[in-house]
Parts: C-alpha cells; structure tokens; sequence
C-alpha cells in the first residue's frame, strides 16, 4: 500500500494506492481516499477517477519528432536529447541566450519547479522563464505580499476553518472545484455566517440556503467597489479595530480618507448588491469578529480566481486584505485572510525559481543579497544568474517575434487551451523554430511541438508538493514507468550535461530535495529544515521552517510555522500595511456586445481538460462547453434550452450550447474553460494584465450572443 496524495487541485487529498488484483484490471492500482486532514478520506469524481489515466491507451511512452510532412513520429531519447541541445546551442549562438525560453507549471513537483529554474538560467543562461501559475495565484501574492510581506495561500491551516463562525468567500466555487473543501465551511454554514460573493447562483452560493448564510451576487469585475463599500461602513460605523490597526498596521489614515466615496448607495448603484445587503454584511462582519476576540468562533475571509483574474486583481485581494485588517484578523487567532490556491503544486510551484522575477526560497533575482546567497548554494559567481525575465503573457506574446524567443520548452502546461486570446497564443508557439512540450498526454500544445517528450505521472514519481495551508507533502511512486517514459529530473540533467552547465543536476528527487532546502535557507519560503523522512513518516510541516527546528511525527503535531504572523508581519517592522485602492471600471471596446461574459470550471473537469477529458465517466457527464444563460436573457436573443449559440468578441468566437438557468444573471453568461477547438473559452478573454502582477484578465468580457440555426 502506497500513501500519497491526489494529483489534481492544491488541496492535495491524502488517497492510498494498492496494486490492482486480476479482477480489477481495468486499472493498473486500486485508488482509495485516506483519512487526511484536508480531505478526511473523501475524494471528488476527479479524484476517484485519477488512475484511469495510468494505464491510458493515449498515454505517450516515446519521444516524437514532427516529420515533414507534418506528423509526429518515434525517437529514441539519445537523438531526442541532442537535438534540444543542439538546438539550444545554435540558437543560443546566433541570437543571445533570451532566444531561449521556458514555460513552467504550477502542477510540477517541487523539486521538478526548483530545478527547471535552475536549468533556465544556469543550462541555457535565459532569462525567459515563467509559468501557468502567473494565470492562477499572482494576483493574490502580489497583494499579500504588500500587505504582510510574505505570500502563502492559507497562513493557517485549513482545519481553524472548521471552528469558524463566520466566513466571507469570494470568487470561488469550491463546491464544484475542490469538493472536498465543503467540509470544512460546515461550522460557518451551521452557525448561519457563511457568505458567498459571486455573480453566479454557484453550487457554493447555494450553500447559503435554508438559514446557513446569504449571497451577494454583484454585476462582474465590481468586486473591488463591493469591498470598498464593506469597508466604509465599518469606518463610517466606528466599527473598525482602531486598537488593532494602531499595534499592528500602517496606512490606516489613508485607507479611511480612500473610503469616503463608497457609501452602500453609491456601491449598489456600482456593483448591483442592495444597499442593506451591504450594511448587513459588514455589520456581521464587524460583530462576529468582535465575539471572536472575546473567545468566541473565528472569523475569516477567503479569496480565489474569480476575484483575482482581472487586470485589478490585485487591487481587489488588498481590497479584502483591508476588510480583514479593518476588522482586526490578520495574525490572529480569531481569524484571518487567506487565499485559496487552485493547482495540486500551485503554491510550491511558485517558490523556488519558476516566476521570471524570483529565485528559490521566494528570494528576488533583482536582490545582489539573495543572487550571491544562491549562487553559492549553485557552485557559480552570481553574475552569470541573469536578471528578471518576462512574465507569462508577455513572454508568449514575444514568441517568434524580431527580438522574442525563437526556442521554448513547455513542461506540464497546455497554453493553447489556458491562455488568454488563445487563438493569438497558439499562432506565436507556431512561429517557434522548434518547441518542446514534456506531457504525458498529446495536450492540445503537445501536438503543435515539433519535438514531444514522455514524462511520469503522479503515481510514478517521488517527490513533494505544498498544498494550499502551506503544508509541504510527499508524493510517492506506486508503479514503474511505462515503456520509454522518463523522469523531468532525469531529462533536465541529462540536457544540462549536454550543454556542459555549470552546478549539479541531479535526476534523484530527494537529492534536488536537501539542494532546494539549502537554496532557500533563510529564504522567506525556508525549507532548510524540512527532512525527507520526516515527511516519510507523516509529519506535519508548514514551511517557513528553518534549520534546528524541532520534528515530531505524532497525531495532531504542527510543526514548521503552521500559524503566520502570530508575532508579527514579515515587513521590516513587523507590521502590516494597508493600501489604499481605487476603481476604475474597464471601458467597453466593443459597444455591441450585449452581455458580460464569466469563465470557470466544472465539478467534473480540472484545468484545460487535458487529463480529465481522458477519464470515460468525466466526459460522458460534461461532454461539451453548455452556455450558462438566464431564461430571459435567453428570450432576448432568441435562443433556446439546447440550442447551439457563437459567443462572440473582437477575437474571436466560442460555439457552446445554451444551458437556461435562473442562477445566471440577467447581463451574464458562464462558460467553462476546459475545452478545446470552437469551444475554448479563452478565445474571448483579453490578455489586458494587471499591472503589478501581470495577471490576465480572464473572468470578464464583453460578449454576442447570436442564436444557430440547426439542420432538422
């Protein structure tokens, strides 16, 4: 029996794996939830259904080369291996080392993400790396990070959730992303203070039925406005912990002057939510965190994608960071703001080097301290560790251009389908000289490489993954690989010995292991006291946890630093600050476009569909794009329940049928985003970004609904 985790969102569910009996074929092992922490042994569809894909007849066990006549044929991994080399080589002589790039993944172990960064700059001396998780948690860790000094997703673990009285979520469904998570909301549901802001009637909004809470349900991209206004009326109240913000926070003066303007009336005017569903949320707000402090039910509050993917996405996490420390949370124990990460790596993915402006340890590349420190831990002078790089958008958008990279390799990414203005993403990988994709499936990227590399999946693989609390886990192998299929690690130090780089590329996990524990001692993100068989033998530990420190492997131990900022923030004078936020709604480009247009996920799918659109019962329950409309919005434009409609914009257009449902707005439409073809929604996204996190926005635009007219 094999103890791991679920290779799909950053809860990371413990599940045990067996080998399969004769009997039971069909799968190569046996896949059961285990009684964890996050999870406490129940799975979602997807991860009941994770190891079906093992044994998968598309599962990719070779190299393939794209022959010219267009198709993909078998390699054997010495020619596939010199050939990215000489590649690299070649056009690294012509063009300078920033014709080189490499897109990374929030899904990638750690120690796969630390040394892909390391490969970046030291194998192929390019500055061009960065990753899918630029998509998913950059707003939120530009926001925390100004806030505390310091991102992780959860600074708490996820179980304090459980005691809750009170908890405010917005933009994110995990009722139907995460289902697992639902758990751990049932104390706020049970004492009714469970409140979901979304424009959607969501699974999770209605979880607030029957006495459990209550929804907001603003007009899109308002969230920020609707945060501004629960803000004023805890000042404007004197229902702010002025004793609180005095001890431990900076900027209060300016937040409270930013604040004036949003009184409920105007903020309803600008967001659609009810003046008085305003005032009584911040009230309840305002009320339970005070009871918190007086030894009653904590209170916290949560954010996700459906906030943060916006050009001011990060103007509306600081948004709800000031609602938090306004009511006095933060780095305490009666309660707290956390964000909710998405991908199963997607917070250690983001730690130890693949963000294009970060070293490991979540150290600044532009920082000549923190370049020394890792360069010592790498064997090299820091000169030759180049500077910042590009981040995602604006490294594919440089793709194929007079100055941008004419090489990438793509590592557990599918941007064709992920990106936004997709259409536009999958032209610059086409005009590539030569593209490397490593998967373990033909993704929709994958069959537009010019050469394909076979990985390991989750149950072939050793390693660790940091789930969404900031709990570093183990991921343990249970099968062999299949036929030719290898190893990152082992593909990565196999190139960098053929490109003579400097420093070790080992291809043992555990060996990049205590080398990422070196790189990111003293590091914010300090795992130099982590140690492989401590997490062997199940012990609980949330990162920072530096050297010296203290393991135990017993039932109900925390060890690391479960708790952040108990004693104080991670800014030089352990504050926290507030900052001041404004709003300034997008302008219509596209004045005949007639409504607003909301992405997100399935309960049966995860991310681009890649792996789940694979899984038989996955498919057959969500088969195709469906058009979240609301019936009357549906009457306007003519169209009927199961009618195929163009969902349209100025680039490009989406086919879908039409789902009515009153849980839409009247002025919004949903539409999934794990579909390839005429039915990527991300055709219609804009790759506008936010300008301090260089997130795209991806859950709004403006979009034509045109009705169509099928053959009998």
């Amino acid at each position: 029996m094999t103890a791991t985790h679920c290779p799909y969102c950053a809860l990371q569910c413990g599940i045990t794996l067996e080998p399969s009996t004769q009997a039971e074929a069909s799968e190569p092992v046996s896949l059961k939830g285990r009684d964890f922490e996050t999870n406490g042994g129940a799975l979602c569809r997807k991860g009941y259904s994770a190891a079906t894909l093992l044994d998968h007849p598309e599962r990719l066990q070779t190299p393939l080369l794209r022959q010219a006549d267009g198709s993909l044929a078998p390699i054997g991994w010495e020619q596939a291996l010199d050939l990215v080399a000489d590649k690299a080589r070649s056009i690294r002589a012509e063009s300078g080392a920033d014709a080189l790039a490499v897109f990374g993944s929030g899904s990638l172990t750690n120690e796969k993400a630390y040394q892909l960064g390391k490969f970046a700059r030291l194998a192929l001396g390019t500055s061009r790396i960065d990753y899918n998780g630029r998509f998913c948690m950059s707003s939120a860790a530009a926001g925390t990070n100004r806030a505390f000094g310091l991102d992780r997703g959860l600074p708490f673990p996820l179980a304090d959730l459980d005691e809750a009285g009170m908890i405010l979520l917005l933009g994110s469904n995990v009722a139907d992303t995460m289902p697992p998570f639902v758990r751990h909301l049932a104390g706020a549901r049970e004492n009714g203070g469970l409140v979901v802001v979304d424009p959607r009637r969501s699974a999770t909004a209605k979880l607030c039925e029957d006495n459990a809470g209550w929804h907001l349900q603003p007009t899109p991209a308002t969230d920020l406005p609707l945060l501004l206004g629960l803000a004023h009326v805890l000042v404007a109240e004197s229902l702010a912990d002025t004793g609180y913000l005095a001890a431990r926070a900076n900027g209060f003066d300016a937040v409270k002057a930013s604040l004036v303007s949003w009184w409920p009336e105007r903020t309803a005017q600008v967001t659609g939510v009810p003046a008085e569903q305003i005032r009584r949320t911040a009230r309840a707000l305002a009320q339970a965190a005070s009871e918190a402090k007086a030894g009653g039910k904590p209170v916290y509050i949560l954010t996700g994608r459906g906030i943060e993917q916006h050009a001011n996405g990060t103007d509306t996490v600081t948004a709800a960071i000031n609602l938090a420390l306004l009511l006095g949370l933060p780095g305490t124990m009666a309660g707290g703001y956390g964000t909710i990460t998405g991908q199963g790596n997607g917070q250690g993915g983001r730690e130890h080097g693949q963000k294009c402006d970060q070293l490991p340890g979540y150290r600044k590349i532009t920082d000549p301290e923190h370049r020394a420190q890792v360069a010592r831990v790498w064997g090299v002078e820091p000169e030759i560790i180049p500077g910042p790089g590009l981040p995602a958008v604006e490294l594919l958008e440089a793709l194929g251009t007079p100055t941008g990279p004419r090489m990438m390799m793509i590592h557990g990414a599918n941007p064709v389908i992920s990106a936004p203005d997709a259409s536009k993403v999958s032209r610059a990988l086409a005009s590539l000289d030569f593209l490397v994709v490593c998967d373990f499936f033909l993704s929709e990227t994958a069959a537009q490489a010019d050469l394909m590399l076979p990985v390991l999946q989750w149950a072939e693989e050793e390693g660790s993954m940091t789930n969404l609390e900031g709990r570093i886990l183990r991921r343990r192998a249970a099968l062999e690989a299949p036929g030719n299929a290898r190893s990152e690690l082992w593909i990565l130090s196999q190139l960098a010995q053929r490109l003579d780089a400097p420093g070790r590329f080992s291809p043992a996990p555990r060996e990049v292991f205590e080398e990422l524990k070196e790189a990111s001692a003293g590091g914010l993100a300090d795992y130099s006291g982590v140690r492989w068989d401590d997490l062997d033998a199940g012990a609980a530990i949330y990162w920072p946890c530096p050297a010296g420190t203290e393991v135990r492997a017993e039932p109900g131990i925390r060890n690391g630093t479960p708790r952040l900022f108990l004693d104080g923030f991670a800014h030089a004078d352990r504050r926290a600050v507030l900052v001041p936020v404004a709003f300034q709604p997008a302008p219509r480009k596209n004045t005949s476009a007639t409504v607003s247009l909301v992405t997100g996920r399935l309960l049966e799918h995860y991310q681009s569909g890649a792996q789940t659109r694979r899984v038989a019962e996955l498919a057959q329950a969500a088969p195709e794009p469906l058009l979240e409309i609301h019936p009357a919005t549906a009457l306007s434009h003519q169209i009927a329940q199961g009618q195929k409609v163009v969902i349209s914009n100025e680039r490009g257009e989406v086919t879908a049928r039409a789902l009515l449902t009153a849980d839409a707005r009247l002025d919004t439409v949903f539409l999934p985003f794990h579909y390839p073809g005429s039915g990527t929604a991300n055709l219609l996204t804009e790759a506008k970004v936010d300008p301090h996190s260089r997130m795209p926005e991806f859950k709004h635009a403006h979009v034509s609904l045109n009705a169509v007219e099928e053959e009998q």
